[in-house]
C-alpha cells in the first residue's frame, strides 16, 4: 500500500492511504442502466457541439475580418493567437462544467487514451465518441445555420493540410499535438495527485485547456489543428469538399496514435505500471 504524505493542515500534516482505483471492465452492460451513463452521454453531445459552434464561428469571423476583398484589414481580427485561445479556453470552460458528469472527455483521441488505460469501458468510450461525433456535426451545422453567407467562402472551419507541408509533417503534428493533450490529461486528472494534492481536482481543466491553446499555436499553420476527430468530422461533414475528406485521415490516425503513446507513457512509465504487474506476478508466483 502506497501512502503520500497529504497537505497540511491547521499546522500538521496528515498522512493519506492510497489505492490505484480498480480497472473499468472491458464491457460493462451494467452502464446501460443507469441514468448516469445517459446523462454523461448527453453531457459529452452538448459539450462537443458548444466546442464545435463556439470555435469554428471565431475561425470564419476571423477570416473574414481579414478579406481584403470585402473591405477587411490583413492585420485585424483575433489572429491565431485569438484562435488559440478560442479552443483552449472552451475546453477549460467545457472540461470544468462536464468533469463531474461524464469526465469531460469532448474528444474522441482522449476517451480512446482513457480507455486504453482502462478508465472507462469499451461501451462507454464508443457510446461518448459517437455522441462526440453527433454533438460536432450539429454545432458545425449550427455555424452554417447562422452563417450561410460565410461559411462556404471562409472554409466552413474545416482542417486541411496547408499548402506546403507534406503528408507526415501533418501526420506527426497531429501525433505529437494529441500526444501532449492526453498526456495533460493523464497528469491533470492522476487519482495519485489528487489524493496527494487537494488542489488538483479543481485546477484540471486549466492545464488541460491550456494544452489545447498551444498546440494550437503550435500547429495551426501545419493542419489548421486537429487533435480531436471529432472537430475534423464535424467541419468536414457540413462542409463537405474534396479538400477536406482528402486529408480526413491524418485528423484520426494522427489523434488515435499520439492518445495511445501518451496512455502508454503515463501509465506504464511514469506510473510503473509494467514494473507493478511483473512484482505482482513475481510475488505471487514465489508462493505457489
Amino acid at each position: 500500500m502506497a501512502k503520500d504524505m497529504g497537505v497540511a493542515e491547521h499546522g500538521s500534516f496528515t498522512t493519506k492511504d492510497y489505492h490505484d482505483p480498480p480497472p473499468a471492465p472491458l464491457i460493462d452492460l451494467e452502464e446501460l442502466t443507469k441514468w448516469s451513463f445517459f446523462r454523461a452521454i448527453i453531457a459529452e453531445f452538448i459539450a462537443t457541439l458548444l466546442f464545435l459552434y463556439i470555435t469554428v464561428l471565431t475561425v470564419i469571423g476571423y477570416k473574414s475580418q481579414i478579406d481584403v476583398a470585402h473591405q477587411g484589414d490583413q492585420c485585424g481580427g483575433v489572429g491565431i493567437l485569438g484562435i488559440a485561445w478560442a479552443f483552449g479556453g472552451m475546453i477549460f470552460v467545457l472540461v470544468y462544467c462536464t468533469a463531474g458528469i461524464s469526465g469531460g472527455h469532448i474528444n474522441p483521441a482522449v476517451t480512446f487514451g482513457l480507455f486504453l488505460a482502462r478508465k472507462v469501458s469499451l461501451t462507454r468510450a464508443l457510446a461518448y465518441m459517437v455522441a462526440q461525433c453527433v454533438g460536432a456535426i450539429c454545432g458545425v451545422g449550427l455555424v452554417k445555420a447562422f452563417q450561410r453567407s460565410y461559411y462556404v467562402t471562409y472554409g466552413g472551419g474545416a482542417n486541411q493540410l496547408q499548402d506546403g507541408y507534406s503528408t507526415g509533417t501533418g501526420l506527426a503534428a497531429e501525433i505529437i499535438g494529441t500526444f501532449v493533450l492526453v498526456y495533460t490529461v493523464f497528469s491533470a486528472t492522476d487519482p495519485k495527485r489528487s489524493a496527494r494534492d487537494s488542489h488538483v481536482p479543481i485546477l484540471a481543466p486549466l492545464p488541460i485547456g491550456f494544452a489545447v491553446f498551444m498546440v494550437h499555436l503550435a500547429t495551426i499553420p501545419v493542419t489548421g489543428t486537429g487533435i480531436n476527430p471529432a472537430r475534423s468530422l464535424g467541419a468536414a461533414v457540413i462542409y463537405n469538399k474534396d479538400k477536406a475528406w482528402d486529408d480526413q485521415w491524418i485528423f484520426w490516425v494522427g489523434p488515435f496514435i499520439g492518445a495511445a503513446i501518451a496512455a502508454f507513457y503515463h501509465q506504464f512509465i511514469l506510473r510503473a505500471g509494467a514494473v507493478k504487474a511483473l512484482g505482482s506476478f513475481r510475488s505471487s508466483s514465489s508462493h505457489v
